[in-house]
């Protein structure tokens, strides 16, 4: 009966995206099916809600084409850690969270991954957000050195750039101990890279490199402005590259889009292509801090975890850090962090983002001004190019930072009709996705704004 339960699987898997069918049914078994009641085990409460409310018709069709009576199907979470307490939750969270320590160099102590054993594919979140990178990165962690060599991926701070390139390292070196894996911030290559060159050990530096099966570089837009390391990194990728060995690069832009950065290198970074991780969309966030839940084993109210998704608008980093700061505060008041909420609690996010009320007509200003256009020209029938992107730069700020409606928004910007703002914001969106020049900009600007 239990030999089942793979067909099931199978045709569940063929029904599917690969990443959703990894996340929620991988570890997945039959407890029991028996008088029509079937049992279905699953490892963790939030995937056990996840089969409940999305997949439930999709297995019981997999089960019925596969001769098992279902009147009934129970979910039940066969496997979990075990819960703490949330006075110990600070404390855990900073271990699960750090950063690799600085007390390592690539020079002198090249033995050493420098990877953080934290980081796996298993507490990584999949959403929307981010699930074609996970994609690419699976297939990385199968086929190394194959397909997508280079990975290049990008994406703004405090999105899981880190977390996703040391979980593939953490995944191959599970996979064949013997592999030679270095993860090290690109200001370390440079730094290590100069120390060497000092001491006359240049050489040896880089044939150290020349051995390795796996190479990760985390933040390569700190080569900016660094010639020779620009010039020794292009060597070292050319090596590697042509032996096959997989190369993984982080940045928080695409290399074309890096000023002073080689054309050649940046060239070759994206010979496989280019994935970058977006923001999260709010059932992204969700979650991610119910996965954040879990793993800390604390109890949290749905409530206030969508409080929090709601609330941080920022990026992954600042929405964990939210979750940390809410549950240290119900522990030190002895109070559910939604009791907290529903007294008053403010986000942490809100008061340091929006330290005071912003109107529209600042916000258009203030758009106006750094593209140095007027504010009547902006805001006049003008189709030219610049002018029509400075318009929907300031449509799309209302709508994200003000959350006004497309009507007041077409007010406030001259326009006349509504669907032209939903145009507008829903250019920029797209934009966004592809263009770090014009993220950089919206950035500047609401420092402008909220500085």
């Amino acid at each position: 009966m239990f030999d089942v339960w793979k067909n099931v699987l199978a045709e569940i898997e063929r029904s599917i995206p690969a990443i959703y069918y990894k996340t929620f049914f991988d570890k997945t078994e039959l407890v029991s099916a028996e008088n029509g009641v079937v049992t279905i085990g699953t490892h963790s409460p939030f995937s056990k809600t996840q089969l409940e409310r999305k997949y439930h018709d999709i297995i019981k069709k997999a089960l019925i084409n596969n001769n098992i009576k279902c009147d009934t199907i129970n979910y039940e979470v066969v496997s979990s850690k075990p819960k703490t307490n949330n006075r110990n939750i600070v404390q855990v969270f900073k271990e699960k969270t750090a950063r690799p320590k600085d007390g390592y160099s690539i020079e002198t102590d090249f033995s050493k991954t420098n990877l953080n054993p934290d980081y796996t594919m298993d507490n990584f979140v999949v959403g929307s957000n981010n699930d074609l990178a996970v994609s690419v990165a699976e297939n990385v962690i199968n086929n190394p050195g194959k397909k997508y060599n280079p990975f290049f991926l990008y994406g703004g701070p405090g999105l899981g750039k880190t977390h996703l390139v040391q979980a593939i390292g953490n995944e191959l070196l599970k996979k064949n101990p013997k592999i030679k894996i270095l993860y090290a911030p690109m200001s370390r290559f440079y730094s290590d890279f100069i120390n060497a060159i000092k001491n006359k050990r240049g050489d040896e530096f880089s044939q150290k490199f020349y051995k390795l099966d796996v190479l990760i570089i985390d933040d390569f837009q700190m080569i900016i402005g660094k010639e020779k390391s620009q010039e020794e990194f292009f060597n070292i990728f050319n090596e590697l590259h042509q032996k096959n060995k997989q190369i993984i690069v982080t940045s928080d832009r695409l290399p074309s889009q890096i000023k002073e950065v080689d054309t050649r290198l940046a060239s070759r970074l994206t010979w496989a292509g280019a994935i970058d991780l977006q923001m999260p969309k709010f059932e992204d966030k969700c979650a991610i801090l119910k996965s954040k839940a879990e793993f800390e084993g604390v109890e949290i109210e749905d409530e206030a975890i969508e409080y929090i998704a709601e609330n941080v608008k920022t990026n992954i980093r600042d929405l964990e850090g939210e979750f940390k700061r809410l549950l240290a505060m119900s522990d030190f008041r002895g109070k559910t962090p939604l009791e907290l909420i529903h007294e008053g609690y403010i986000s942490d996010i809100n008061k340091s983002t929006r330290v005071r009320a912003v109107s529209p007509k600042q916000v258009v200003e203030k758009v106006a001004k750094y593209y140095q256009l007027p504010v009547k020209e902006m805001c006049g029938k003008s189709r030219v190019s610049h002018i029509k992107n400075a318009r929907q730069v300031a449509m799309y700020i209302l709508s994200k930072e003000l959350q006004m409606s497309t009507t007041k928004i077409a007010y406030e910007v001259g326009v006349k009709d509504h669907t032209t703002v939903m145009h507008g914001v829903k250019k920029i969106e797209g934009d966004l996705k592809f263009n770090y020049s014009l993220r950089d900009q919206i950035e500047e600007i609401r420092e402008k704004i909220y500085g």
